[in-house]
This record gives C-alpha cells, structure tokens and sequence, in this order.
C-alpha cells in the first residue's frame, strides 16, 4: 500500500505487489492514470522522521520516480498530471 497526504486529509490505498506508479495514480481516479507525468515519492520513514513533505524536500529525501516505478510499501506519493 502507499499514502497521500495534504494537509486536510492522510490516506492509504491498495495496491498489488509490483504495481507500477501509473497503476497506483489509476487507484486514486482514472484521470491520474490517464495523464500521469511523475510521481514524487518520499518512503514511510523519512516522511515521519523530518515531519512531513516540506521536511522531506528540504533534506532531499523526495524523489521523482517515473511511470516504470515499482510502489514501496508505504511510500508517500504526490502524482503530477495534466489532462
């Protein structure tokens, strides 16, 4: 499963073992899928640990993955898309 969290609402989805991070975008609503561009990912544990996504990016711990990414069990995702 994966998290995303903004600052109103946290939440956990789903996902098959392997699943891409298209796939897992799909999971949230099909027009993330459909017009996916990149995923900025930060683990579980660094996300808790520098508290938060601001955190996270200021020590370098977000990454950009691209639509051939295999999700990490509790990773934090932000999907960017256009569609």
């Amino acid at each position: 499963s994966f998290y995303t969290a903004g600052p109103m609402e946290a939440r956990a989805w789903s996902v098959d073992a392997g699943a891409s991070a298209v796939e897992a975008a799909g999971k949230i609503h099909s027009d993330l899928a459909r017009g996916f561009i990149r995923a900025e990912t930060i683990s579980f544990a660094d996300y808790i640990e520098l508290g938060g996504e601001a955190g996270a990016k200021a020590k370098g711990k977000m990454r950009l993955e691209g639509k051939e990414y295999a999700v990490q069990d509790g990773d934090v995702m932000l999907f960017r898309f256009n569609v």
